[in-house]
């Protein structure tokens, strides 16, 4: 199980980088944009590029954060609880969560499929929009790998 982790967290870590190679493209062209608007001559379809790869950048640096357990979480009840009971809570969570991912990944692949088959492009520049979908299917493919790994070994915590 622990080369399995190590996989995942590399992997989450590479789609962190690509996370952050997005956003820096969304920053570039946003600057470039307002700039050359300056001159009378913006780019056109900048708002669909940049709402396109947020995309990208959200669900790549999801899985990341997932594994870094870098959200939010409140606590203030469950560190009320004996520790078994906190195990339980915990691993209860990351199954449900698992679960929802995996719900989320299913849904989104069958949407980009769609968007594939109808062809379906942006308005202004018509860019393919079913790859910006994958990635959304990708990203939370690895969350709920991420999250599965977590529940087993919560499983194991509470067993010893």
């Amino acid at each position: 199980m622990l080369r399995l982790e190590k996989q995942l967290y590399n992997f989450s870590s590479a789609f962190n980088w690509l996370a952050a190679g997005a956003i820096m493209i969304m920053m570039l062209l946003t600057c470039a944009d307002v700039l050359l608007r300056l001159f009378r001559h913006p780019i056109p379809g900048t708002y669909e590029v940049v709402g396109l790869m947020g995309t990208v950048g959200v669900s790549f640096a999801l899985a990341y954060t997932t594994a870094k357990r870098g959200h939010i979480m409140v606590e203030f009840l469950t560190n009320k609880m004996p520790k078994k009971a906190q195990l339980i809570v915990a691993a209860a969570g990351e199954f449900f969560s698992a679960l929802l991912f995996g719900m989320i990944t299913w849904q989104s692949a069958l949407y980009a499929l769609d968007l594939k088959h109808t062809s379906e492009v942006s308005l202004t520049i018509e860019m393919p929009v079913y790859p910006f979908v994958f990635s959304i299917t990708i990203g939370c493919l690895l969350v709920s790998l991420i999250l599965a790994a977590d529940f087993y070994k919560s499983l194991k915590r509470i067993k010893g």
